[in-house]
């Protein structure tokens, strides 16, 4: 039987979400653009979809704009904000763990001129406000800190940031696509002037994301052409992925608590169950972290061989962001956390979602056990390491 843990890459769509993009993706199929009938009834659908949407993260509508993806909310975020701020200066401050989203953006703004400071974390994983108050020069014009953390599911003081960016008139964004729809997240309590995020990551459909952009905040669009999101974002709307992006995220908001408390409770127990195996490393706060993220490092032992043993056992994990899935070089974000190669090689991502339960949790603790032993008997690392005592 298939167990599946790796929700933070993607997670199956809700059938409630489904049920509200059927009619759009069969009978009503018209262009929301149009003028007749078939067509306004799409423009209300997503005209209701925005406010939904904006509802959740304590917004205004007419601060909702909706996107293909978060990868495109992000890069708009700071092609838009730069280009907008062009004569007030080039230089952006973003943390060393950002989403490759953000990272690989700024890595080619960099090469282009831009000026970028990659502010350090922790060994947990945290960005310290005061860094980010040092790190401010008078031609800054853009700080961008992830909310939640993809990998290790660390949450960054984001209030506490936003207090120092508003202080110093720099528009703050946030990569919120991992702790939306999971975590309780308003706009106006963390004080953020642009928020990206995803559908599919709180049970929507895949290739539908959202963007909340503060009134005021200088940004100018990514995408031109069109008129379509009042002239910010150009391109035919996707209506069954609005209506449904907005569905599944009424029924996370709703469900939020709940199913937060109950996932943290399994989340910790599989902390604890995975820490009794010798030589094993917690990643990441242990307990200001995503309630569904597990992340642990086992020495001795390459992930990528682990995985593939969970993966003929019928289990589903990651070795870390599904994003960098096959590449080569090691985690940024552990690698920033100052997390040993070794250990870095040795990591895998858990995340528990809404079909996780606690019988799965005694499974995968069971199926990991044997795998971590089986795997390090042909360990010469390991060999050596019993050699030595």
């Amino acid at each position: 039987m298939s167990m599946y843990f790796d929700y933070a890459a993607t997670t199956p769509l809700h059938p409630k979400a489904l049920e509200a993009m059927m009619p759009f993706l069969t009978d009503n199929f018209a262009n929301p653009s149009s003028a007749y009938t078939p067509a306004r009834e799409a423009r209300k659908a997503i005209d209701a979809a925005r406010k939904q949407v904006a509802c959740a993260i304590g917004a205004q509508p007419e601060e909702i704009f909706f996107v293909g993806s978060g990868t495109e909310a992000d890069n708009w975020a700071i092609y838009g904000i730069l280009e907008a701020q062009k004569k007030k200066g080039n230089h952006m401050i973003i943390s060393a763990v950002e989403h490759h989203g953000v990272l690989y953006t700024c890595r080619h703004l960099e090469k282009q001129g831009y000026g970028v400071t990659y502010l350090p974390v922790d060994s947990e994983g945290f960005v310290s406000p005061e860094a980010v108050r040092g790190a401010i020069q008078p031609d800054t014009v853009l700080v961008s800190v992830i909310l939640a953390n993809n990998e290790v599911g660390t949450i960054q003081p984001l209030k506490a940031i936003s207090e120092i960016t508003k202080a110093a008139g720099i528009p703050l964004h946030t990569d919120a696509v991992q702790a939306v729809g999971h975590i309780p997240v308003d706009v106006n309590a963390l004080g953020v002037d642009v928020l990206s995020m995803s559908a599919h990551k709180f049970y929507g459909p895949k290739g539908i994301g959202a963007q909340y952009i503060r009134k005021g905040t200088p940004i100018l669009p990514l995408l031109r052409g069109g008129a379509q999101e009042r002239g910010r974002r150009a391109g035919t709307e996707d209506v069954a992925g609005i209506v449904g992006m907005a569905t599944a995220l009424t029924v996370a908001t709703k469900e939020i608590a709940a199913e937060a408390s109950r996932l943290t409770g399994l989340r910790d127990r599989l902390i604890n169950e995975l820490l009794s195996i010798p030589h094993t490393r917690l990643n990441g706060s242990r307990d200001n972290r995503l309630p569904g993220n597990v992340n642990v490092s086992f020495s001795f032992i390459e992930g990528e061989s682990l995985l593939l043993h969970l993966d003929m056992q019928g289990c589903q994990a990651s070795t870390g962001s599904a994003c960098s899935s096959g590449a080569l070089e090691p985690s940024h974000v552990l690698t920033a956390m100052g997390i040993s190669h070794e250990l870095t090689n040795g990591a895998i991502r858990f995340s528990l979602g809404r079909d996780t339960t606690e019988d799965d949790i005694i499974k995968l603790v069971e199926i990991v056990t044997k795998s971590v032993g089986r795997l390090r008997e042909l360990s010469p690392l390991y060999d050596d390491y019993l050699k030595k005592g």
